[in-house]
């Protein structure tokens, strides 16, 4: 079993920057596995966000973030990060943390499905 954690959610202006964090515990294994990122805006289904392989090597991202948002994974600290900047009002939701649970996974998934493990999510709140 793997429990996930976010943290580093808030209340921002647009234009302004946030760094989630999800760490990572239970089976050191979880190490290996593919990460991912999600949110949820209210009266929506979740969606993808980011993801990432086991050792960082790749990254996806969806459109709308592409050049605005950074996922990065620490492996000996167990911990993935979505780094957020030039924040829109669109951005607003609760983020998650999710794991695919694949030993050596390139993190090539963007649908909830494709994760096993999830985190309880964290807000973000980008006024205008």
């Amino acid at each position: 079993q793997v429990q996930l954690v976010e943290s580093g959610g808030g209340l921002v202006q647009a234009g302004d920057s946030l760094r989630l964090s999800c760490a990572a515990s239970g089976r050191t294994f979880s190490t290996y596995y593919g990460m991912g990122w999600f949110r949820q805006a209210p009266g929506q289904e979740r969606e993808f966000v980011a993801a990432i392989g086991w050792s960082g090597g790749t990254t996806y991202y969806t459109d709308s973030v592409k050049g605005r948002f950074t996922i990065s994974r620490d492996n000996a600290e167990n911990t993935v990060y979505l780094q957020m900047s030039s924040l829109k009002p669109e951005d607003t939701g609760v983020y998650y943390c999710a794991a695919d649970g694949r030993y050596y996974s390139r993190g090539t998934g963007s649908r909830v499905g494709d994760y096993i493990y999830w985190g309880q999510g964290t807000q973000v709140t980008v006024s205008s």
